[in-house]
């Protein structure tokens, strides 16, 4: 605004004006900025930068900002621009530092501070995930079902699966938990499936990726044992050891066994295999003893049972003949016939 002022001088009665003398008064807007935007961003990850604006003109706006939170990265206060910088965030749940920018407007050597202005910056921490625990199961057993859990709080945390080996029954990936399945190995040694679960810590629509963590499902086989020679010997005669064996490799394969009739010598049940020993018959007829033999395949602590095999020692009684009666005949007569007879 310019005024001019005019002087006036009265003395009896007459009036003499003088010359003007003009000046200003100048009225700055009040300071302002423009609304900034608040940001989420990951833990480790780049902000983007704060570029703070006015819609005033005719002279210089300058900022000053306070910063709550300076543990993200950013520090407590500052003037101008807000440059991009590597966010932190170590914890477990999203850190929030609430920004509070105040404008001044300066013309003419004053400066007019205007209404404050707030916007966050929001930290999310990195994606996590508990350890699983490894598994071994038995082939066609059910696994335990992998229920995915985490520290991190705040948000929601989602994981995603990879698995090296579909063969035992798990697709090759998902997300989510894994819910229990029938485990598959129909093979002749354990199958190792190396499973990689990713965890995303997601708040404000960004999401966290963060380091995976590794288990393993270990499906055994089947326990089996090969099927054992059945024996057929005589009374007081050895029989033959018995060595169990398995096709089943990368573990170890115990035997159980039972024996039907022990009267010919061997013991009602055992284990392993089932040395020589000398068989009893002292009947008079074949005694036949059913041997049933029970595999079980263990492996990281897990046994597994397999289809027991049958076999049969038969013990022969000793040969015996009835005592053939004598005879006397005379010259140019006729023997009575010799008829052998047994009682086996």
């Amino acid at each position: 605004a310019t005024i001019v002022v005019t002087p006036t001088f009265t003395n009896g009665s007459i009036g003499c004006a003088g010359p003007t003398k003009t000046f200003t008064i100048t009225v700055n807007p009040t300071g302002q900025v423009n609304q900034p935007a608040d940001q989420v961003v990951c833990n480790s990850a780049s902000t983007t930068a704060v570029t703070f604006g006015t819609t005033n003109t005719g002279g210089t706006t300058t900022y000053a900002w306070t910063n709550t939170t300076p543990g993200i990265g950013l520090s407590a206060s500052g003037t101008g621009n807000i440059a991009s910088f590597t966010a932190v965030n170590t914890g477990t749940a999203p850190v929030i530092a609430t920004i509070v920018v105040t404008p001044t407007f300066t013309n003419g050597s004053v400066g007019c501070a205007g209404p404050t202005k707030t916007f966050t910056i929001t930290v999310n921490p990195t994606g996590q995930v508990n350890q699983p625990a490894d598994q071994v199961v038995c082939n066609s057993a059910s696994t335990t079902a992998v229920t995915f859990g985490t520290t991190n709080s705040g948000g929601t945390t989602t994981y995603a699966w990879t698995n090296t080996t579909t063969s035992i029954g798990l697709a090759a990936s998902g997300t989510g938990n894994i819910a229990s399945f029938t485990a598959v190995n129909t093979g002749t040694a354990p199958v190792i499936a190396t499973i990689v679960v990713t965890p995303t810590f997601t708040n404000g629509s960004v999401g966290c990726a963060g380091p995976t963590k590794t288990f393993t499902i270990t499906v055994n086989p089947t326990g089996q044992v090969n099927q054992p020679a059945s024996q057929v010997l005589c009374n007081a005669t050895a029989t033959a050891a018995v060595i169990f064996g398995t096709t089943n490799t990368g573990g170890t394969t115990t035997y159980a066994w039972t024996n039907t009739t022990t009267s010919i010598g061997l013991a009602a049940s055992g284990t392993g295999n089932i040395a020589s020993f000398t068989a009893v018959n002292t009947g008079t007829a074949p005694v036949i003893a059913t041997i049933v033999v029970t595999p079980t395949f263990t492996n990281g602590s897990i046994g597994c049972a397999g289809p027991p095999k049958t076999f049969t020692i038969t013990v022969n009684p000793t040969g015996q003949v009835n005592q053939p009666a004598s005879q006397v005949v005379c010259n140019n007569t006729s023997t009575t016939t010799v008829v052998f007879g047994t009682t086996s």
